[in-house]
């Protein structure tokens, strides 16, 4: 870029932020790679509004001088969602962290983009209500909507699609936009809502939500169970969520990573497949459902079921769970995860798990498996050594080929990840000719490519 562009561009932003925009090596490299497996891609240069209007003037002076756009919220994505591979402005969405309203006579919250959800949490504590979508990490509710994450208690409450009413966005003519109002249905148009959530920064820059909020449980059970082989534990998950229990989480970790929890977290369970499961709602309806569940673990082999309802012991429990990436990542000290992420329907999931196990044996990686097996959704922690090129050409074939046999199974190369610039390589083949009719949305609000480029939607075929 010429100086003299780049000195007005600078200029330009300047007036808007003061130093509230920055070009130093340091903070674009920040900006560049987040938790992402995938080589850093800094931006020219990171900028940090305070509000929805200075959203606006950055889209504007990004459309004048034509500079691509990044979305960031915490940095917490997987499959590249914030390289710079153009180039460009990073927009930093941290500063715009206000809670606007907890609105509970409607169960609903107000938010600016840059909230995380540990800081709704924070707010939301005592008053009865709560909010259920929690992926692994302390992500940005604009982030998590941007991505349509999900987590652990996606099997009863949904994921982020289900759970926003209403964004603000900025698009990227500079217009701001409300996508809906607070009702809990409409029938009123396109929706608007759910097309930029998933969209990852593509269409447009979402600057706030209102979301809903679920009444906390009058009582939270939790339980454990092993097995003797991965296919019987998957088979109990598949089970209770075809006779319609309304459990709120089951979660399996394999022999490999209850071994490698173990060593970590210095627990003792036994190092077979295990469930770690958590149930919602009156004592007497969870202790039911315990009893459904139990009986169906036992019919599959899962002799040592275990509960729990007492707050410390619980989250004693579920330890094996919160640890689990920690764990995997100590097993090859100063490794880097590449974490996979694939979902089939739940009838298939055992086939895909048991064809994923004997891959990795195959492969000499440790790859131990985590999944959110109630919605059919479960990912690889593997941890690699950045000293060993081998290992991660190894891993990238081995992800390769879980993708293949979750699409060959009806299913999709991502259940809650995204696609960022990671899984370009599969949209085609999932989508077919739906993938122009995104390109066609794609080039009728964003002309000009300047929304997250090379991001989301693979290239044009020329």
């Amino acid at each position: 870029m010429e100086t003299l562009q780049t000195e007005r561009i600078s200029s330009a932003f300047q007036i808007l932020l003061g130093d509230r925009f920055t070009g130093q090596l340091d903070v674009r490299k920040e900006h560049g790679s987040g938790f992402s497996y995938h080589t850093c891609m800094p931006p020219d240069w990171v900028a940090f509004p305070r509000s929805t209007e200075e959203v606006a003037a950055i889209v504007a002076i990004c459309s004048t001088y034509q500079l691509p756009i990044i979305p960031f919220g915490a940095g917490t994505s997987i499959e590249g969602h914030i390289l710079a591979v153009n180039g460009g402005v990073c927009v930093d969405l941290r500063l715009m962290n206000q809670v606007l309203e907890v609105d509970t006579a409607n169960m609903c919250a107000t938010v600016q983009a840059g909230v995380t959800r540990n800081q709704l949490d924070d707010v939301l504590e005592g008053s009865g209500f709560f909010f259920p979508i929690g992926p692994g990490v302390n992500a940005t509710l604009g982030g998590m909507a941007s991505t349509r994450a999900s987590g652990t208690n996606a099997v009863r409450y949904g994921t982020m699609k289900d759970n926003v009413l209403s964004l603000t966005a900025v698009l990227p003519s500079g217009q701001v936009i409300k996508t809906a109002s607070k009702a809990r249905k409409s029938s009123s148009g396109y929706d608007l809502t759910r097309l930029l959530i998933g969209s990852e920064g593509t269409l447009g820059i979402i600057t706030e939500l209102t979301i809903k909020l679920h009444s906390y449980p009058e009582a939270i059970y939790a339980a454990i169970c092993s097995f003797p082989e991965v296919e019987a534990a998957v088979n109990t998950a598949i089970k209770t969520i075809q006779n319609g229990i309304a459990i709120a989480k089951i979660e399996l970790l394999d022999a490999l990573l209850m071994r490698a929890v173990n060593r970590f977290s210095k627990l003792d369970y036994p190092e077979k497949p295990t469930l770690l499961l958590e149930f919602h709602g009156s004592p007497a309806e969870i202790e039911g459902q315990i009893s459904k569940v139990q009986a169906i673990a036992r019919a599959f082999g899962g002799d040592d079921f275990c509960w729990e309802k007492d707050e410390v012991a619980r989250l004693r429990l579920w330890r094996a769970r919160t640890d689990a990436a920690p764990s995997a990542q100590a097993m090859v000290p100063g490794s880097k995860i590449m974490s996979t992420d694939v979902c089939v329907p739940i009838s298939r999931l055992a086939k895909c798990i048991v064809d994923t196990q004997t891959d990795i044996a195959e492969t000499g990686l440790f790859a131990p498996i985590l999944g959110h097996v109630g919605d059919g959704n479960f990912h690889l922690s593997i941890p690699l050594d950045p000293t060993d090129p081998s290992q991660f050409e190894r891993a990238k074939a081995l992800n390769e080929r879980l993708v293949q046999r979750a699409l060959a199974l009806e299913g999709t190369c991502s259940g809650e990840h995204g696609i960022g610039v990671g899984k370009l390589a599969y949209m085609s083949q999932e989508h077919g000719e739906a993938v122009e009719v995104m390109r066609a949305i794609k080039t009728a609000i964003d002309p000009a490519n300047l929304m997250n480029p090379g991001k989301l939607l693979p290239p044009e075929k020329k």
